[in-house]
């Protein structure tokens, strides 16, 4: 079993979250909502723990595939549905920027085996009713 801890740390919303090896996350609302913008918005959390996993995967694919990775930068946007509660994702879509001698096919289905098979957070969103899409930039 998996455990995070919580304590409120910053004014009425902030929260600071560590896991078992004593790794720390601040959360927080916006101003608007009363916060203090003093840590990540829980939502934005989601995204940046897709991007996380499905990073991780991506270069472990290619790494067994003996594919140089220079550099790997993901832009990752996402719209929430308008009006309700809970507002979840409808519509996340990530753009992975792989840098390197790196056979442009291979990045391709790697980042497809990530996204659509590998990668636990996009299913989950995918589960909740997101439409997840993608595209690959290969520069050397």
């Amino acid at each position: 079993m998996i455990r995070i801890e919580m304590n409120r740390v910053g004014g009425d919303y902030g929260f600071e979250a560590r896991d078992a090896n004593g790794h720390v996350i601040t959360t927080d609302t916006s101003p608007e909502s009363g916060g203090m913008n003093f840590g990540v918005r829980p939502m934005q959390m989601l995204l940046m723990a897709l991007g996380g996993c499905s990073g991780i995967d991506v270069v472990m694919i290619l790494k067994k595939q003996r594919q140089e990775i220079t550099g790997f930068k993901m832009d990752i946007s996402g719209e929430r549905e308008a009006g309700k509660e809970p507002s979840l994702w409808k519509q996340v879509h990530v753009i992975f920027e792989l840098q390197g001698p790196i056979d442009p096919a291979k990045a391709e289905r790697a980042c497809q085996l990530s996204m659509e098979k590998y990668c636990s957070v996009a299913e989950t969103l995918r589960r909740a009713g997101a439409e997840i899409t993608w595209e690959v930039r290969v520069t050397a």
